[in-house]
């Protein structure tokens, strides 16, 4: 059997402790194949973001675990598990006042040694990542200053700096307007080709899914309703049972991949 670049083992995990424990997942388990893109959807509560926090190390699971190349990343020191996942939240706020490229350098922050700055190559690896994000003429600006989409690629850049082998999105064209969730979109798609970037993202949005991502994993309140290859899991009767809504799913002639459009709530999920 081949072991999965990035593996999701029987996960479970609850907030609180003891009998105040409120479970968010369970037993959930998934593989993604290196240089994927794998989307990860569901309503709110379903655990997307939890599943997430876990595949990166900052939450710990009480029950399965999460490997990268069949190494369990509870294993790894936290400095080197930084440089092979990085995480790229849904909201970023900048404590002080940085620039664009000082917000990026901090991606350079693991590979750097105890009271070490960053030097040339730092900057030429920041500079390169904010390159690929289209940022690199907004390195002066400071970073609150930015527009949302802006603000967004620049911490998929810092990201990128780290250069790290998984990108973890959460949520990444949540808030945006539609010139830049098609921005992200492209942006998604030629990390990917480009780079080699293996990306795991979560969101609400079936449409952004169906653009960019190769395969799916459907939660439902913790657990795993279905996963698989695009096609196969974004169906009518799997967002019927998820979301509670009826569907009409169909390949645009123009966008060349799925689109989700609701018709109407159909009540009770099953």
């Amino acid at each position: 059997m081949t072991t999965p670049f990035l593996g999701v083992h029987d996960l479970s995990f609850g907030y609180g402790r003891g009998a105040a424990t409120r479970p968010v997942l369970s037993q959930v388990s998934l593989e993604v194949t290196r240089g994927s893109v794998v989307g990860l959807l569901g309503p709110n509560g379903s655990g997307k973001t939890t599943l997430l926090r876990l595949m990166a190390g900052v939450l710990t699971p009480h029950g399965g675990d999460v490997r990268l190349d069949g190494q369990p990343i509870a294993r790894l020191p936290r400095r080197e598990l930084a440089t092979r996942i990085a995480v790229v939240p849904q909201d970023t706020h900048a404590t002080f006042d940085f620039t664009a490229l000082e917000m990026v350098l901090m991606g350079r922050y693991p590979h750097l040694g105890p009271f070490a700055i960053e030097g040339p190559d730092d900057v030429r690896i920041a500079r390169e990542a904010m390159a690929s994000t289209g940022t690199l003429a907004l390195e002066a600006r400071m970073f609150d200053t930015l527009s949302g989409g802006e603000k967004q690629r620049i911490v998929i850049a810092a990201a990128l700096a780290q250069s790290a082998r998984v990108l973890l999105l959460d949520e990444p064209t949540s808030s945006l307007d539609l010139a830049y969730q098609l921005e992200i979109a492209a942006l998604v798609l030629r990390l990917n080709r480009d780079r080699g970037v293996t990306i795991v993202l979560s969101t609400h949005d079936l449409n952004f899914a169906a653009s960019v991502c190769r395969s799916l994993v459907l939660l439902r309140d913790g657990h795993v309703v279905a996963s698989g290859p695009t096609a196969d899991v974004l169906t009518p009767a799997n967002i019927r049972a998820v979301y509670g809504v009826e569907a009409d799913v169909t390949t645009h002639p123009a966008a060349h991949h799925l689109t989700v459009v609701p018709i109407r709530s159909v009540g009770a999920r099953a």
